[in-house]
């Protein structure tokens, strides 16, 4: 559910979208602009994930780096395995200096690499419209709305 400051933003959007403003405020044209706003940014806005399973963080180590690591790591890598067993937050740069720090230097080069990969992905046309920061590979940007637009998202930001 939007806040009524993201409703007058996305309402502004759909004003100054030509693609956006030629359907009608019916039931309709908000569905096709909600579909339209729910398909990936053209061009892409690359965005930190919010949250990632922490298996998936695992399956991106690199085996032979990751029985490389010191004793001390494993130990970091194990406690933060407990703690959040919900996911890791890489929208965080703690988060990711972390990671970085456990994985650093020659012996950790894939397993950094594989993880940059994994923290990112490709906003939506409609999470861009609230999203933070440049939104470019080398610098993402971060979610402020995320996950899908509804009709009743779309239909309330144009009356509202």
């Amino acid at each position: 559910m939007l806040t009524a400051p993201q409703k007058t933003q996305l309402k502004a959007y759909i004003d100054a979208s030509s693609d956006l403003t030629v359907y009608p405020n019916t039931i309709a044209g908000n569905t096709e602009i909600a579909r339209l706003l729910n398909l990936d940014a053209a061009p892409p806005f690359i965005v930190w994930k919010s949250i990632v399973p922490i298996g998936d963080v695992g399956r991106a180590f690199d085996a032979a780096e990751l029985a490389g690591l010191t004793a001390i790591n494993h130990t970091r890598l194990q406690t933060l395995a407990i703690y959040l067993a919900g996911g890791v937050t890489p929208g965080l740069a703690s988060v990711r200096a972390f990671f970085d720090d456990i994985f650093s230097g020659a012996g950790g080069t894939k397993t950094r690499a594989a993880l940059l990969v994994l923290w990112k992905r490709a906003a939506t046309r409609g999470e861009t419209v609230f999203a933070t920061g440049t939104g470019t590979e080398a610098t993402p940007g971060t979610l402020v709305v995320e996950g899908a637009l509804s009709v009743t998202d779309v239909e309330e930001a144009r009356n509202s």
